[in-house]
């Protein structure tokens, strides 16, 4: 029977009234397990083993920056007491639980020295020593896995054989978080003298911010040059070819390399040449997002 107090428009109101509070009680729930701090600047980093970090850091690299810079730590480190998926002061190693200093360690540095206090910034890193770009590529990864030395799989097996997949994973938890707000690259290395490499750069750059949800005008590239002419450089001359990444993305810069020191085998810097391109990545970032007179060295 009809109840006809309310009749059957009043009662149609009476439910459509409970869905909407129990809905806005599921939106409620919602917001507070997945609160998006839009002061949070998450930036990907990615590439060779000048992106994983091949020199020793030294005491000066392993002071605390605080809060205000921290690590998604890529792959469990049970010696550092750090798991994947979770977030750390930004002390290195940022990569693995055994790489070296990064041009990332003074990209985070530098951009919270010059950035308002409330302003917080994270860094993934996903590298892979001696890889190709290839690697990266999300289509074709698997065949060039199949051909990649033992030595190098044992580092692919760290991301599940799967870099770039692991790198799109920490991506989407850190977006729970923050903002992704730039990508950084440094390899070239092993794909010195490839005149495609900067397509095939595009291809791994596409993939990453559809896979995101992310957009080119918001979200730039910044690729480093590999270690210079000026200190010898065994790749220098694939420098040329990174200079013309801008004409195939046209939100991606170039971060110079020159001044930055290299050490004996040609195609590493050191701690210090890591410090100033770190430097230099955090000072095109800066300027993109309108902060002016940052001095790099």
């Amino acid at each position: 029977m009809i109840n006809l107090r309310y009749g059957v428009a009043g009662l149609f109101n009476l439910k459509m009234n409970r869905v909407i509070f129990i809905l806005f009680l599921l939106v409620l729930s919602f917001n507070k397990t997945y609160s998006q701090d839009k002061n949070f600047h998450i930036y990907i980093c990615f590439g060779q083993s000048n992106m994983e970090g091949n020199a020793k850091f030294e005491p000066q690299d392993t002071v605390a920056p605080g809060q205000r810079f921290q690590v998604l730590e890529a792959v469990d480190c049970p010696d550092l007491n750090r798991k994947k998926g979770h977030w750390y002061p930004a002390v290195p190693p940022l990569t693995r639980c055994y790489t070296g200093l990064t041009p990332a360690d003074y990209f985070g540095k530098t951009m919270i020295a010059n950035t308002p206090r409330e302003v917080s910034i994270g860094v993934i890193n996903v590298a892979v020593g001696g890889c190709k770009i290839e690697l990266f590529d999300k289509d074709n990864y698997k065949s060039y896995v199949a051909t990649a030395p033992d030595w190098m799989i044992n580092t692919i097996n760290a991301y599940d054989g799967n870099p770039y997949h692991r790198l799109v994973e920490m991506a989407k938890l850190a977006q729970k978080e923050g903002v992704i707000k730039g990508i950084l690259l440094h390899q070239g290395e092993s794909n010195n003298n490839d005149t495609l490499w900067t397509k095939k750069v595009k291809v791994v750059y596409d993939h990453l911010l559809k896979d995101l949800n992310l957009k080119s005008n918001t979200v730039p590239l910044l690729a480093g040059e590999l270690v210079g002419e000026d200190q010898g450089g065994a790749c220098a001359g694939m420098n040329k070819i990174i200079a013309k990444l801008p004409l195939t993305i046209p939100t991606a810069y170039v971060i110079s390399s020159r001044g930055c020191e290299g050490v004996a085998d040609k195609l590493h810097f050191s701690a210090a040449g890591y410090r100033k391109l770190g430097k230099r990545y955090a000072a095109k970032m800066l300027s993109l997002q309108g902060y002016a007179n940052i001095n790099p060295e």
